[in-house]
């Protein structure tokens, strides 16, 4: 494309930028926006797309409105893919937090999921200190050390030795 052509309108650059970025996995409202607003890489380097705060808005609601964009979807999704790797619900609320999720979806999410946080707590403090687990003083803090930077509540922690009693 040479100097003199003219470009695409902004509005379909950022449809376009949109929809690629929604097809790879759900996204936040909050992480689509910054990943709009960022710029983009060209041949000549970074390069902004020069578009309103109303084009953003009219993208967002663009995909809302054809059901790209889903923050309740979103939630359930990351709910599952996070516990599925091994972090509790302190560590996925936190980070829900941190994409912009409001609370009150996360903490639906969250009950209408179907995960056995303290069979998952056990899981993993298998899976990192073998079967079976523990029973000195010292071993049993680096285990609840390690679940509680997993994610993992202290109630669901102590479950572990007395529901799991072997």
């Amino acid at each position: 494309m040479s100097e003199s052509s003219p470009r695409r309108p902004a509005w379909n650059r950022l449809l376009d930028r949109a929809v690629r970025i929604l097809s790879v996995r759900d996204h936040s409202e909050q992480e689509l926006r910054r990943k709009l607003m960022a710029p983009v890489m060209s041949k000549n380097g970074p390069e902004q797309i020069d578009a309103t705060a109303e084009d953003y808005d009219r993208i967002i609601a663009w995909c809302y409105e054809h059901n790209y964009l889903d923050d309740t979807r979103f939630v359930s999704r990351f709910i599952a893919s996070r516990s599925r790797k091994g972090y509790g619900p302190a560590r996925i609320r936190q980070e829900l937090n941190q994409k912009g999720i409001p609370r009150e979806i996360t903490e639906r999410a969250m009950r209408e999921c179907e995960i056995d946080w303290c069979e998952l707590a056990r899981e993993q403090a298998v899976r990192k200190y073998g079967e079976p687990l523990p029973r000195e003083f010292s071993e049993k803090v680096k285990i609840q050390r390690f679940l509680l930077y997993r994610g993992f509540l202290m109630e669901d922690i102590q479950d572990i030795w007395r529901n799991f009693t072997n």
